[in-house]
């Protein structure tokens, strides 16, 4: 019997970014963070791996709100986040 997990998080960026292997330039504000783990059988702790990491878009589109969702890697997310926060950061990075 498999077990997963997910775990959510938001994120908040107050620069327009970029995430790897995305064209798009992402506006600024919160976004939600899905992870989800499945649990590692046979071994003798409780361990789990990563299977998937989805950011969550929501804008609107013709009037009508959009809920887009991106699988990203969470290394990608952390860089476009520490350079959100770089008061040193080249603009649209």
């Amino acid at each position: 019997m498999q077990h997963s997990r997910m775990t959510h998080k938001t994120v908040t960026f107050a620069h327009p970014f970029h995430l790897r292997g995305h064209s798009d330039l992402f506006p600024p504000g919160s976004y939600v963070v899905d992870t989800t783990e499945e649990l590692i059988e046979g071994v003798s702790i409780t361990a789990y791996r990563r299977v998937s990491t989805d950011l969550h878009l929501k804008y609107k589109h013709n009037g009508m709100m959009v809920d887009r969702i991106l699988t990203i890697k969470p290394v990608d997310l952390d860089i476009a986040m520490t350079r959100d926060a770089d008061p040193d950061r080249p603009e649209h990075r």
